[in-house]
């Protein structure tokens, strides 16, 4: 048996590390993410179930009005920019 030379391990690992995405992180001038949650609710969520930076906005996944919804909110003020039924 032949050992595997390090660099070629090293290639390898990290060819399959390349799929992994790195998540985006909020600007020090975005509302904190319970504030989101608030103005969120506010708007007529009952439930978020996902809320994660992606793109310069809030991202995210919650219930209204009793359907599953998919929206995007804005960093500063957490209005909803965008909303879809998933």
């Amino acid at each position: 048996m032949r050992p595997i030379p390090i660099l070629a391990l090293a290639v390898a690992l990290n060819a399959g590390l390349a799929g992994f995405a790195v998540a985006d992180q909020p600007g020090p001038d975005w509302l904190p993410v319970d504030q989101v949650k608030k103005a969120l609710m506010a708007e007529g969520y009952t439930e978020i179930t996902r809320l994660e930076a992606d793109d310069g906005h809030w991202d995210g996944e919650g219930i209204k009005n009793g359907r599953k919804m998919k929206f995007d909110a804005d960093p500063k003020t957490g209005a909803i920019l965008g909303e879809v039924a998933d």
